[in-house]
């Protein structure tokens, strides 16, 4: 019994019981470095980050705790937001790209994330979809 107990220990230690990761169905919009998207320094995310394809804005109130800046998630396109048709339609663009939380949207969105996209029409091409988001790592690596 106490050999059982000491493996399960271990086992525990290396991970063996990992937490299934954290999910979330989420409004997602995007957005490019125009000034009028954005403020005066349109290619720097609040955190100082270049843009790119794989930059993400969180809203304030999943910036604390949910998602805090350089959080790594996948996306997964679940369709327009009001009746869910064309889900998938931009899994090619998401597939095998880790998005990295960098910048923070208006004081007025909620429970919403914005996808940085490198030009206009593909960002309203993308208009307002759902998005389930999967979190690989919440934050910084090391709590930088």
């Amino acid at each position: 019994m106490r050999k059982l107990f000491a493996l399960v220990l271990v086992l525990a230690g290396l991970g063996a019981y990992a937490q299934p990761p954290e999910v979330f169905l989420l409004k997602a919009t995007a957005y490019t470095s125009s000034r009028h998207e954005t403020d005066a320094t349109p290619h720097l995310t609040a955190t100082g980050a270049r843009t790119r394809l794989g930059i993400l804005a969180v809203s304030r109130d999943l910036l604390d705790e949910e998602l805090p800046y350089g959080s790594l998630v996948r996306l997964y396109d679940l369709g327009r937001w009001q009746d869910g048709k064309g889900a998938g339609t931009f899994d090619p663009l998401f597939s095998g790209l880790l998005f990295v939380v960098e910048d923070t949207m208006n004081k007025r969105k909620r429970q919403q994330i914005d996808v940085w996209l490198p030009d206009r029409s593909l960002a309203l091409k993308f208009g307002v979809r759902r998005v389930k988001v999967v979190v690989v790592r919440r934050g910084r690596a090391g709590g930088r």
